[in-house]
């Protein structure tokens, strides 16, 4: 397994090792020892998959306060543009994004700490996006900044006409006036 630190302190991507043969392939998605021997200390308790096809972005979403959440991000079929934003106001990166390429090819996957903004961007026909978190969903909680905001100027490598948001993704206040906990 290989870890990539990315330039935000804590936002690390990981490339398992995958086994091919003529067969297909093997690789473990996860496996507690080995992640926090790397440094991944968070304690999984939730599992999620959503389903979504080219051109839809979802984000940019956090959790705030006791129910704030790390993720450890992958997606099985397709393709898709996985971001993250830092959120930790006394981060020197506060207000930065990074973004990188998941997909069942590439089988990397994204390890966002608490105190980022998620989303990401279908670049597939379709995309089965799968991802842990170490605290539950709370309704409550819900955060989100408008993913458009040009501000954070992220490029979602999907054309605007062609983009699908849900009306709450829509109706997100930008970075500047966002109310964050971290």
């Amino acid at each position: 397994m290989n870890i990539i630190k990315t330039p935000i302190k804590g936002l690390l991507v990981i490339e398992p090792d995958v086994f091919r043969d003529s067969r297909g392939f093997f690789f473990e998605v996860y496996n507690a020892s080995r992640y926090k021997a790397a440094g991944i200390l968070s304690d999984f308790v939730q599992d999620n998959t959503s389903q979504s096809s080219y051109g839809v972005v979802r984000g940019l979403h956090f959790q705030k306060g006791d129910w704030a959440q790390a993720k450890l991000v992958s997606c099985t079929v397709g393709c898709v543009l996985d971001v993250a934003v830092d959120l930790r106001k006394g981060s020197r990166t506060y207000g930065q994004w990074y973004g990188v390429e998941i997909s069942d090819e590439n089988h990397r996957q994204m390890y966002i700490p608490r105190g980022f903004a998620h989303g990401f961007s279908v670049l597939s026909e379709k995309a089965l996006f799968t991802y842990k978190c170490d605290n539950p969903f709370h309704k409550e909680a819900e955060g989100g900044i408008l993913l458009s905001d040009g501000d954070l100027a992220i490029d979602w490598r999907v054309p605007v006409a062609d983009r699908i948001l849900s009306d709450k993704d829509k109706q997100y206040p930008l970075f500047r006036d966002a109310k964050i906990e971290f």
